[in-house]
């Protein structure tokens, strides 16, 4: 069995929490990051006095410093599941898997707990996990989602999905083909304010690129089970590339007003190309 590829992430706003972990912290603590001076008597800690700062004290107080503690969070994979995401070799929900494998790895390595939820037309309850920290939550969390059965896809599934994650904070990856109408996406990353989300667009090269000879192609909805027989002509093949070529440029734009950019997953995951994104992204 391959080994599991780790990631590294890290979340762009400070997080709260008791927990410590490896992110950037609101509360005073152990850590590295200064935050503010107080007096000795409210903060009775001589190891940390400060005698440069006592010594510039207007009041000529004992000053010590308080640093910021680095503390843990939380990373939900929120996962479409519907027919569409069952197309291609492998097929794009095993390559979602191969993320979700990554994922607990990298969070159980930092310290962060994991949780997932799912949708298709529904948000799925029977693929609602809770977050929590554990060495096997990756395997837990793939086998699932290799186990699922999903219909037709859409907006109002995301939406209910969300609305499990309204107001929490953490990191949620967003993991779809996004092979729906996208009207409403706009209300959707509003509900999983004020969390960091972060778009993993999942496609397949065999629905990139159209078959190079002409002729007739029966092709098949994934979701809604309908075929259609098709003469693959030059131009049938340049509006296929271009409906993709504008899907892709409506997903930019759409994140790109919230601040993110998606991610590619195509044919394979790999960590160090999502390591690569994220750093890129949060610089």
């Amino acid at each position: 069995m391959a080994a599991v590829q780790e990631f590294r992430y890290r979340s762009p706003h400070r997080v709260g929490g008791w927990r410590t972990g490896t992110h950037e912290g609101t509360g005073p603590g152990a850590g590295l990051a200064f935050a503010t001076h107080l007096r000795l008597f409210d903060w009775p800690d001589p190891r940390r006095l400060d005698l440069r700062a006592s010594m510039a004290s207007l009041r000529s107080e004992w000053l010590v410093r308080v640093n910021r503690q680095q503390a843990a969070m939380t990373v939900r994979l929120l996962v479409d599941v519907s027919a569409s995401m069952r197309f291609g070799t492998p097929s794009k929900l095993e390559v979602v898997a191969d993320f979700a494998r990554a994922l607990g790895q990298s969070a159980f390595r930092v310290g962060d707990a994991v949780g997932m939820a799912a949708f298709d037309r529904t948000e799925r309850p029977e693929l609602r996990i809770a977050a929590w920290r554990h060495r096997g939550m990756g395997e837990m969390l793939a086998s699932l989602l290799l186990q699922s059965r999903g219909g037709a896809g859409g907006i109002e599934g995301l939406r209910e999905a969300a609305m499990l994650l309204q107001g929490r904070g953490g990191i949620v990856f967003l993991a779809s083909d996004f092979q729906w109408p996208l009207e409403g996406l706009h209300a959707v990353l509003d509900l999983l304010a004020p969390a960091h989300v972060v778009p993993l667009v999942v496609w397949d090269a065999a629905e990139l690129e159209p078959p190079a000879a002409d002729g007739l192609a029966t092709v098949r909805d994934a979701e809604s089970g309908r075929t259609r027989t098709l003469w693959l002509r030059p131009a049938l093949r340049t509006r296929w590339r271009e409906a993709f070529r504008e899907r892709r440029m409506a997903l930019d734009r759409l994140f790109g007003l919230r601040g993110v950019r998606p991610f590619h997953l195509r044919g394979a995951f790999d960590a160090q190309a999502l390591t690569n994104h994220l750093c890129e992204v949060q610089a």
